[in-house]
């Protein structure tokens, strides 16, 4: 991983929230790189400040949301210094673009398909409508909308909404983005079209060569696509490793927790693991380890002062965010549950490659 190029370096990062005169820390120090090609994976519960952090990367903070400290490094910029709209145009959409959970919040009931298509590449590339209409066709064919010409005089709510999805996706490839911002894609969507959303964008990147970011709050989501995951709770990455490292090496309580609720490692008969609590409030100073009052296996020590990111055995990759590393640390085990993720894995992917079947029949 050290020999791919970085596209984007965040360094100790936070934001804040300004709400009824009281100011909120929502992300706290945060330092991360994404690499050249890569799918980076960003997991946490939902209020675990995913979004917030990757709005910082295309300008797109609340207005009442500001970056307080640290720095976003990409290319010659550093986009947390970023003020004025005109900045935020060369990259926007042209450098970094976002496909949303609801992907009619992207696309205007308004207009027909294919004039929204035309617009962004006659907008970013210059292209007569001519040149815009073959081009628009063409990206509707990758996204496997049937009958392109066709579909390109159709209104949004003419579609369901995972061939909607493929139309943001392919409203996202005629900008040519370097990175692609994918948040919660296919969380209103039923398994079967989930998958087939996710093998889709997948597909496209090896094509494109972008480097992709997925937000989620499901680890299982991520399970094949992910060549590195970030988990996020607090306002913090409390680990991140390789997608490997993440599933069947997980050293964070909060990931063991998550991996324990995964959906896919329910028994027949058998209640759902879920995490208990809420997560912290950000309204309140978090003191410690954020993730201390919902965790089985804190110390007093999580109670008092927050741990420092370590890694993880001899790793290069992996690194976690916890007191559990520390020497003096009691040895504690991993919940059952996931001590055979692997075999409970695959068997879940079978299953639902069953279903999905060939893409291309």
């Amino acid at each position: 991983m050290n020999e791919k190029r970085k596209v984007l370096e965040v360094k100790n990062l936070k934001v804040g929230f300004l709400s009824h005169g009281k100011k909120m820390d929502v992300i706290r120090d945060i330092s991360l790189d994404v690499y050249e090609g890569e799918t980076l994976a960003i997991v946490g519960e939902s209020g675990s400040g995913k979004s917030v952090f990757t709005k910082t990367f295309t300008g797109m903070l609340e207005s009442n949301g500001y970056i307080s400290g640290g720095s976003i490094l990409f290319h010659e910029w550093d986009l947390a210094k970023f003020k004025k709209p005109k900045e935020w145009s060369q990259v926007r959409g042209k450098r970094i673009a976002t496909i949303f959970q609801d992907p009619m919040t992207s696309l205007n009931p308004l207009f027909t398909i294919g004039y929204q298509i035309e617009e962004v590449l006659r907008l970013h590339h210059h292209m007569s409508r001519k040149e815009a209409h073959q081009e628009a066709v063409t990206l509707l064919q990758k996204v496997r909308i049937p009958e392109p010409e066709k579909r390109m005089k159709d209104y949004p709510f003419q579609y369901s909404g995972g061939m909607r999805q493929r139309v943001v996706i392919a409203i996202a490839l005629a900008c040519h983005p370097e990175i692609l911002i994918c948040d919660e894609p296919t969380t209103a969507l039923d398994v079967t079209v989930q998958a087939q959303i996710l093998q889709l964008i997948k597909e496209l990147q090896k094509e494109y060569r972008w480097t992709t970011i997925f937000i989620t709050h499901d680890l299982g989501v991520v399970a094949n696509v992910a060549d590195r995951i970030a988990v996020m709770y607090g306002g913090q990455i409390v680990e991140v490793g390789t997608a490997e490292d993440i599933f069947y090496r997980p050293a964070h309580p909060y990931t063991w927790a998550l991996l324990s609720s995964l959906p896919q490692l329910g028994t027949k008969n058998e209640p759902l693991v879920y995490i208990k609590g809420n997560p912290p409030a950000f309204t309140e100073e978090i003191i410690g380890d954020s993730f201390a009052p919902r965790n089985d296996y804190a110390m007093r020590i999580d109670y008092v002062r927050e741990p420092p990111m370590q890694r993880v055995g001899d790793s290069e990759t992996h690194f976690a965010k916890t007191w559990l590393l520390d020497p003096r640390a009691p040895k504690v085990k991993k919940p059952a549950i996931i001590e055979n993720l692997r075999e409970r894995m695959k068997a879940a992917s079978l299953e639902l490659k069953r279903e999905v079947g060939d893409l291309d029949e």
